[in-house]
């Protein structure tokens, strides 16, 4: 072995142990936010040294690309931390953050809000730490919108005039999305001045009337009529991206690309529940388990069925997800409850939740093939978020063979685990959020 290679190893396991100290000092503070500084830098610019070959050695230097190894193996509170212990490191951290690595994905994390935070910040409690941090978000407040969605690190949101905005709560990144006013069912009023005062809210989907007259509505009412919940197919830092929303009435689906102005209608299906982007199409499920294949992409947007309706009831709630294996998954999420239709629904059933059944779903005979007794080695993560399945072994804190969920609108842990301290508020909706370190490229959303 030659003395650079020696003297290298040396460096990283001195830069190793010095990285595990400083970060157990910080992880110590209890009242750190997530995005601050909790230490003063001079600490670690100058640490006493672990190991010492020569007296009065300072922080090892080591290659960025070194740097950057250790620090993805970091989870996201630990990561930002290492960034602020000095100027290498934190080159490092930016370069990081900046390439393929933050796209692997961390431990999620359940977002939130609470009243004790105050209107402009949300909770992020980490799984991985059992630790609650703290961070802020850009304008509008967030206490003042709904959370109608989480994919790839980002929250989608309706603000007080039910416009709609995508927001990393990591980086505070922020993207407005096509006004509401664009989607087919959303008419504009304006008064004598030309402001917005209200909107008109059309009652129709691709196959009927629901109702001859339209509703009028005021600004912030049209969020809780309209939006049920968003997707995103990829990280919008990288400017190429759909959003699809799942939108009333009737739980119908309409689309835009980034860069659109408006946004393009899908009808004439309805009754949809949940939506997962693989292998460049967008897979939608409804109420009845029917998925339908849809291709974004096509100069016309094509539609296929994959699978036809298999199920009576609609109490359950379904959602559709991809397994690490690469195989579709479809997920019912029973309260307890049946129902022979749709149309007995009078009431949404209950949020609580009294058993999970997962199928695998054969894209080529197009039916469900079995109900998988057991989840193995993967792990679910429900709710308003995009449905997320993943690998136990490569996240040791989490429990193989688990659901973890919140109530797609109250989080209910009646009888359940609680995976989290109980300080949120239901307004925003908790979701699950897979934290997002990668800043938008200004040159991309140019």
């Amino acid at each position: 072995m030659d003395i650079s290679s020696r003297a290298e190893r040396m460096n990283l396991s001195c830069l190793c142990n010095l990285l595990f100290r400083a970060l157990a000092n910080i992880f110590a503070s209890s009242t750190c936010s997530l995005m601050k500084t909790l230490l003063q830098l001079d600490e670690f610019l100058h640490p006493s040294p672990v190991v010492a070959p020569t007296a009065g050695s300072e922080l090892p230097w080591l290659p960025q690309d070194i740097l950057m190894d250790i620090f993805a193996l970091l989870e996201t509170p630990g990561l930002v931390r290492a960034g602020s212990v000095c100027a290498s490191w934190r080159a490092a951290y930016t370069s990081l953050c900046a390439t393929e690595h933050c796209k692997l994905q961390r431990t999620p994390c359940l977002l939130y809000t609470s009243e004790s935070m105050g209107e402009r910040a949300m909770g992020l409690y980490s799984l991985a730490e059992k630790k609650a941090y703290t961070l802020t978000l850009p304008d509008p407040p967030i206490r003042t919108r709904e959370v109608i969605g989480s994919s790839y690190g980002w929250i989608i949101t309706a603000d007080e005039r039910s416009e709609l905005q995508l927001v990393n709560p990591i980086t505070g990144d922020q993207i407005a999305l096509p006004s509401v006013t664009t989607i087919e069912q959303v008419e504009p009023i304006f008064d004598d001045a030309g402001t917005l005062c209200n909107y008109e809210y059309l009652w129709y989907t691709g196959e009927e009337w629901l109702y001859d007259k339209p509703s009028i509505l005021d600004l912030s009412e049209l969020r809780d009529m309209l939006f049920d919940k968003a997707f995103l197919s990829s990280d919008p830092s990288t400017g190429d991206y759909f959003v699809v929303l799942i939108h009333d009435p009737e739980c119908q689906l309409s689309f835009a690309r980034a860069g659109d102005n408006e946004w393009t209608w899908l009808p004439p299906h309805t009754c949809y529940e949940d939506c997962q982007f693989q292998g460049g199409l967008l897979y939608a499920t409804t109420a009845l388990g029917e998925i339908h294949a849809f291709d974004l992409c096509a100069p016309a947007v094509t539609m296929k069925i994959v699978l036809e309706r298999v199920k009576w009831s609609a109490s359950d709630r379904v959602y559709i997800v991809q397994a690490p294996s690469g195989e579709l998954l479809q997920i019912t999420r029973s309260n307890g409850k049946d129902y022979d239709s749709i149309l007995e629904l009078s009431t949404p059933p209950p949020n609580k939740t009294n058993r999970i059944k997962v199928h695998k779903v054969d894209l080529t005979s197009e039916k469900l093939v079995v109900e998988v007794g057991t989840l193995g080695e993967n792990v679910l993560f429900i709710g308003r978020n995009q449905s997320l399945c993943l690998c136990a072994k490569e996240y040791p804190q989490l429990k193989p063979n688990h659901a973890y969920f919140t109530d797609d609108y109250f989080l209910d842990v009646t009888n359940k685990e609680i995976v989290s301290p109980q300080l949120w508020s239901n307004s925003p909706t908790p979701v699950w959020l897979v934290p997002n370190l990668r800043r938008m490229s200004l040159a991309s959303h140019n």
